[in-house]
This record gives structure tokens, C-alpha cells and sequence, in this order.
């Protein structure tokens, strides 16, 4: 029984003692084990974005064939043509463009025949409104 206690314990404390700050044994070998495993990763990386690069062009692909059939257009086309149509008709203004106002804020000019006794005179009482009116 002593010879199986020493066998486990034999390798158990050559574990313990570099736990516990004794020294390691160096590997010879350690600097270029150590440089393959960065190549290695390194290579690795590049074929996974190879790999999605090639994806994404899939992707694109079949997004532009689906333009094509719907006449649908690319974000940044819309955004350059909005530009360009936003500086064409600033063009010549040394101001920033005013803003679309929108309907029934502002100076509309088409209710000026009605006036507001008129506006109120809608809300009231039948008999009221007689009133008013004569």
C-alpha cells in the first residue's frame, strides 16, 4: 500500500511544487511552440474573414437581385440623391433651408374670408346663433 501512496503522491507533489512557486521545467522548445501557435492563429483569422467576406458577397448579391426585381434602390443612392436635391434647390441661398411647415400651422391665406365670429358663431345654439346674426 505504500507503494501506491508514494506513486500518487510522487507526481501529486511535483504539481504541488509548481503551484506553489518552485520552479518549472523549461521546454527547449517553448519560443518556436509558442510562434507556430500565433502563425496558426493568426492563419486562422484570415481564413475566417475570408470566409465572411465571400458571405457577404453571397449576401449582396442576392439583395441586389431583389432590388433589380422590386425597383427598389440602395440606402446610400436615396441618401445622395435627397442631398443633391436639398442643394440644388439651396443653391444660390447663403442660408440653411426652411423647414416644410406643416398644414394648418402658419400663415395660411385661404381662411381669410371666414372670420373667427364667424368660426364661433358654428358652435353655438340655434337660437344663439340667431341672435348673433341679426
Amino acid at each position: 500500500m505504500d507503494f501506491v501512496m508514494k506513486q500518487a503522491l510522487g507526481g501529486a507533489t511535483k504539481d504541488m511544487g509548481k503551484m506553489l512557486g518552485g520552479e518549472e521545467e523549461k521546454d527547449p522548445d517553448a519560443a518556436k511552440k509558442e510562434e507556430e501557435r500565433q502563425e496558426a492563429l493568426r492563419q486562422q483569422e484570415e481564413e475566417r474573414k475570408a470566409k465572411h467576406a465571400r458571405m457577404e458577397a453571397e449576401r449582396e448579391k442576392v439583395r441586389q437581385s431583389i432590388r433589380d426585381k422590386y425597383g427598389l434602390k440602395k440606402k446610400e443612392e436615396k441618401e445622395a440623391e435627397e442631398k443633391a436635391a436639398m442643394e440644388q434647390a439651396c443653391e444660390g441661398s447663403l442660408t440653411r433651408p426652411k423647414k416644410a411647415i406643416p398644414r394648418g400651422c402658419g400663415d395660411d391665406d385661404d381662411d381669410d374670408d371666414e372670420s373667427i365670429l364667424d368660426t364661433v358663431l358654428k358652435y353655438l345654439p340655434g337660437p344663439l346663433q340667431d341672435m348673433f346674426k341679426k
